[in-house]
Formats: structure tokens, sequence, C-alpha cells
């Protein structure tokens, strides 16, 4: 199984999740261009995430993967799937539909343009940072991504390539292919990535496509973590 994490994410957020799947098959968490510790690159388009994808299953000799993308992941293990079907044996989309969506991540860019580096601790960067940003949940996702240096902090994610935001709309490009192998969707019902009317899209992109709700927010490996994993055993197996 390889796992793509979402946007401002790494494959931190998916260790637990992980470690529990590593019990049934092997499984490869990522971190996507221009988050965790990959490379930086100006180009953060999804034809760029799933190129980077497919050299990374070629060079470790994967020839078919159980592949599972939450939110940004999930537009590129959808990506990946409509256009090299025969190197996916089950598709799994967390909390997003394929289609475009708009720019909605202004509070969480401006976080992560702040300068972290005059800071001494992270409770600092906290307190600064809630005047941007309210929800003390997502300012915690945010700074996962700081890494100390000797001389303070800073910010390991390349906030500038991601402002882009090319891959929101992307999905679109493939819109005369199909992928129909088995397809789950885990529908967040605190989020509103999935709306009751995107079945139509997903079924018209995933015939076979299953769509799963669960109660919890849009990070539902977070929220709803034992629920979450139930529904992956349960598929996979």
């Amino acid at each position: 199984m390889i796992i793509l994490h979402g946007l401002f994410g790494s494959s931190k957020n998916w260790v637990n999740i992980a470690k529990e799947l590593s019990k049934i098959l092997n499984v490869y968490v990522l971190d996507l261009r221009n988050h965790g510790d990959s490379p930086h690159s100006d180009s953060h388009t999804l034809k760029d995430m799933i190129q980077d994808l497919k050299e990374f299953l070629e060079d470790r000799g994967l020839e078919s993967v159980i592949l599972l993308g939450h939110s940004m992941g999930g537009l590129v293990a959808m990506g990946f799937s409509l256009e090299y079907p025969e190197q996916v044996k089950k598709l799994i989309v967390v909390d997003i539909a394929p289609k475009a969506y708009p720019p909605h991540h202004q509070k969480e860019f401006a976080v992560l343009k702040t300068d972290v580096s005059r800071f001494s601790t992270r409770q600092e960067i906290d307190e600064y940072i809630s005047q941007i940003h309210p929800d003390p949940a997502i300012r915690q996702f945010l700074m996962m991504n700081l890494q100390r240096t000797e001389s303070g902090y800073r910010w390991k994610i390349h906030v500038s390539a991601l402002e882009k935001i090319e891959y929101l709309k992307e999905i679109e490009q493939f819109k005369e292919k199909q992928f129909l192998k088995d397809t789950l969707f885990i529908r967040a019902l605190d989020s509103f990535y999935i709306q009751p009317e995107d079945k139509t899209i997903i079924k018209k992109y995933f015939p076979n496509a299953k769509i799963v709700e669960l109660k919890g927010n849009h990070w539902i490996h977070y929220s709803n973590q034992k629920e979450f994993l139930q529904v992956l055993k349960e598929y996979i197996l």
C-alpha cells in the first residue's frame, strides 16, 4: 500500500495508520514534493506529483499497489489511477472528490508565511499564530511542519510553490478517462469536501466506487481513527 498525505501534511501524519495496516501488508508513506523531507520544486502540479509517484514505484519495482490518498493526496491517487490503471489494484480516496476546488487556504498560508526564526519555543509560535488562525487543532497540524535550527525555527514546507494551488483544478484533465477497478471513497460528514451531489461525478470517473460516510472532520484519520481503520481493513481484506 502507498499512502499519500494532504496539503500541509507529511508522512508523519499517517504513522499510526501505517503501523496498524503494516500488520496485514507492506505500507509505504510518502512525503509529496514540497512537503516533509521531500525536495522542493517551484512547480507543484498534479501531473508533477503523479510522475513523482510513478518514479517511486519504478525505483522500487512495485508493479501493482493499493493506493490511498487524502485530500491533495487523494487527487494525486485519483489522477494516477486514471493515468496508470494497470499499476493500481484498489483505490482509496479520503474526503476529496474528482472536481475542481476554489482556493480556500488563505489563513493557513498566512500562518506559514510567518517568520518563525525569532521565536525560542513552539508555545511562543502558537501564541503568535493564534492571532492569524483561531483553530488550535489546525495550528497544531501546521506546526508539524516546524523544524528546529541552530538559530531558531523554520518552516520545512515550500510555501511559495504550494500557494499556486494549480492542482486544485487539474483533475478535470482526466475527464475522458475511467478507473474500473474497486474504489472506496471515504466521506467525512463534518467536512465540505465531498457533497451528496458529488456522487454523480465520482461515479463518472470511478463506476465501481463505493462511498462510505464517517462522523468526523476533514482529518478523519485523526478525528475518527477507530472507525476509519475498521473501514480500511474491511476493504483491504
